[in-house]
This record gives C-alpha cells, structure tokens and sequence, in this order.
C-alpha cells in the first residue's frame, strides 16, 4: 500500500511514491498522492510536469507558483507567459518542449489568513526530496538538453555550490542522476518580472539571449 503519511525530518523523500514502472501519465497520477515532504499539507495540488514525452528539450524550474497550484499546470501564470514569449523568440517552440520544476508542491506564507500568498523559496531538504520525481521525468522523457531556470533549479540537479550567474549562457555537460546531461543555465523568467522598470527589458534580453544558446545546441 503507498504510505500516506509524511516521513520524519531526517528521511523526507518521495522515492516510495514513485512508480517503478509506467511512463508519465503514471508519474503524474502517483505524484497526486505524495507525501514525501511536508509541503503537500499545505499547497492545494501537487503540480507535475507537462509537455511532449519525446520532447528534445527540458525546461526545470523551482516550484509552482500560486496560479499552477491552482490550475494545477506548471508555467501558467505570469512568469509561464514570459518565457512562451521568450521561447519563441529564441527559435525554441514552447509546444514542443517538456516543463517540469525541480519541487512539484507550491511553498508559501501570508501575513494573514486570507491574504495573497507569498512564494517562499524551498530548502536544500525539501528539492532532495522531491528530486526522485525530476529524476523519473529526466528518465522517461530523455530530452537531448536541459535548461535550468533560476539559482533553485541549477542546486537541484547541479548541486548546493551552483551559481546561476557564473555559467548562466553556457553549454554545461554534467552527469544527472547517474547519466551524461547537456544543461544550459539561465535565470527564472520570474526574475526578470521582478526586475527594476528601467532594467526589465534588459533582463527579458539577457534571457532570450541565453535562451538562444540552448537553441543553438539543439540544432
């Protein structure tokens, strides 16, 4: 029987809840069910990854944000429209791509009950335990490349010491999980919606920029 109840601290991990067997539509129907960590108490629904399962590249985020928690689809809100936008001008079509996060619950605080709820960045702790569910993904998706968006994603897959603006742009080959991966950095499009007015156009341009990077590998 699939455990129901969350480990303790020291054991958080959602490797019991992950199907050995089956392809995504398993994935995504166990992962509805995970207890893994903590954070399933509070987020509305667990939001997996979407897209094509042959899909040549994998886009990894954080989390999900407020509007995917409720929608229950990763990249849907703001920050999902920007890098559609972003993607396509780049050369990359969003269609074709797989879009994932490296935590599959949304982490959150207010102030006060029924206020907006404020993203709250997940622990080193929380992304090794939902890190089973990415490895799955990167397993049956088998995607040619993988861009890693914002500091979260890269310590994810890459480790504590990553450092977005040190490789941001660049064609990294690392070993993921046990296999060789081609990753390209870049910050989350949610920075460049937080950046300053007089520099956002910047920011939106430095990240096609590193976008179109990714394109060129995959030609």
């Amino acid at each position: 029987m699939t455990p129901r109840t969350t480990a303790p601290e020291d054991r958080y991990t959602a490797e019991p809840f992950v199907p050995a067997r089956g392809g995504l539509p398993a994935l995504r129907k166990a992962a509805a069910d995970c207890h893994g960590c903590p954070l399933h108490r509070d987020a509305t629904r667990t939001v997996f990854g979407a897209g094509k399962a042959d899909a040549r590249v994998m886009l990894v985020g954080e989390q999900p944000g407020d509007q995917e928690d409720r929608q229950g689809e990763p990249f849907v809100g703001p920050a999902g429209k920007l890098l559609d936008r972003a993607l396509a001008e780049a050369g990359i079509d969003p269609a074709d791509a797989y879009v994932t996060n490296a935590v599959k619950h949304f982490k959150f605080t207010r102030t006060e009950p029924r206020k907006r709820r404020i993203h709250k960045a997940p622990t080193l702790r929380e992304m090794t335990a939902c890190g089973p569910w990415l490895a799955a993904e990167l397993a049956r998706v088998e995607p040619e490349l993988i861009v890693v968006l914002g500091a979260t994603a890269g310590k994810a897959l890459l480790g504590s010491s990553f450092r977005v603006t040190q490789v941001r742009g660049t064609v990294l080959e690392e070993e993921i999980h046990g296999h060789p991966q081609r990753l390209v950095p870049t910050v989350h499009p949610s920075a460049v919606l937080r950046a300053a007015a007089e520099g956002r156009d910047g920011a939106y341009r430095g990240l096609v920029s590193d976008l179109r990077v990714a394109a060129q590998a995959l030609s």
